[in-house]
C-alpha cells in the first residue's frame, strides 16, 4: 500500500503505491513506548537547531519513540494541508488518510507540534515546514498565540458614515 523512498519535502517520505480511500487507517506509528523524562534524556545531548525527530506524544505518560523499533510510519513527513491525520486511540497512534490519495502521492498529516516557553527565538526557522501548500504556514509549530488586540473604537461622524480606524 506505501514505500519509502526520497521526498523534495525532508529527506525520506512515505508515497501511496495504489489508490487509498479517505477514511483508510494506513498505518500505525510504531517505536519504543516510552515516559517523557526518557524522551528528555534520550534526545539532550541533541543539537537544539535539529528539528529532526521521531517522538510522537501519546499523553502525559507515554511518548512513543519511532527512531527505536519504528516503521515506516516515521518517514511520514509534516504537511499545512496533508492528506492523513495521526488519531490516538487506546494509546496507539494511527495514520489515517483524510481524503483520497492517488498513487505516487506522498503521504503527510499536521505534525501539530507545540510551543514552549523555552523556545529559542528561532525556532520557527528550525522547523520551517517546505510542504509547499498554498496555505503553508511556514512552520511545523503550531501558529503563536496572538496577543490580544486592543478594541478598536469605531466613530460615526454627524453625516452618519463610519471614519477609518486606520
Amino acid at each position: 500500500m506505501i514505500e519509502v523512498r526520497a521526498s523534495t519535502l525532508h529527506g525520506k517520505g512515505v508515497f501511496a503505491l495504489r489508490r487509498i480511500r479517505k477514511g483508510t487507517r494506513i498505518i500505525e506509528y510504531l517505536g519504543d513506548r516510552i515516559s517523557h523524562r526518557e524522551a528528555d534524556r534520550r534526545y539532550e545531548s541533541k543539537d537544539s537547531e535539529d528539528a529532526h525527530t521521531f517522538l510522537f506524544i501519546v499523553d502525559r505518560g507515554v511518548v512513543v519513540d519511532g527512531g527505536s523499533n519504528g516503521n515506516d510510519a516515521r518517514f511520514i513527513n509534516h504537511g499545512c494541508d496533508p492528506n492523513c491525520e495521526s488519531t490516538i486511540e487506546s494509546r496507539r497512534i494511527f495514520i489515517e488518510a483524510l481524503r483520497t490519495i492517488q498513487p505516487g502521492e506522498e503521504l503527510t498529516y499536521d505534525y501539530q507540534i507545540g510551543r514552549d516557553r523555552s523556545d529559542p527565538p528561532n525556532v520557527d526557522q528550525i522547523f520551517a515546514c517546505r510542504c509547499g501548500a498554498a496555505r503553508c504556514r511556514g512552520s511545523m509549530l503550531w501558529p503563536p498565540k496572538r496577543k490580544p488586540r486592543a478594541p478598536q473604537i469605531r466613530r460615526r461622524s454627524a453625516g452618519g458614515s463610519r471614519e477609518s480606524d486606520a
